[in-house]
């Protein structure tokens, strides 16, 4: 049976230094994928936009810088523990959004109680997944 953890957290969508407006961002968490975390981000005028990347990111960007290519987190003073920042990218297009620490530390807490870090294997089904990722991408080309 696949259990999850959810929770909802206001970010600042940092269009440009003199520009941000705060977003509801969904966090989930599922055990039938365990080494990954899920945003959606709630854009106004657009569908909601979901990122998947690994936990153990989050978990070490909330203290530390972390991150390189699409997803990058990073404190935004490196011996507190207030804010972080985090970096999405696709090729010259990035989107960076401002969170407060605790929501994400508690969300990253309640995901510990689920499957503790580090017990991520005994959990997840790659044959599965893969062969269910396979089958979405060749329906996709089918389709095209």
């Amino acid at each position: 049976m696949r259990e999850s953890v959810q929770a909802e957290v206001m970010m600042s969508f940092l269009v440009s230094e003199e520009l941000s407006f705060r977003i509801p961002v969904e966090l989930r968490y599922e055990t039938g994928d365990p080494y990954a975390v899920r945003l959606t981000f709630h854009l106004p005028g657009d569908a909601p936009v979901t990122w998947a990347f690994g936990r153990e990111l989050l978990i070490d960007g909330v203290g530390r810088p972390c991150g390189e290519g699409d997803v990058r987190v990073t404190p935004v003073e490196p011996d507190a523990l207030g804010e972080v920042l985090i970096r999405l990218q696709v090729g010259s297009d990035q989107a960076l959004f401002r969170s407060s620490t605790a929501p994400l530390v508690a969300f990253l807490d309640r995901t510990d109680k689920l499957v503790p870090l580090g017990q991520e294997g005994s959990l997840a089904d790659f044959d599965a997944h893969l062969d269910e990722a396979l089958d979405r991408i060749l329906a996709e080309q089918g389709a095209g």
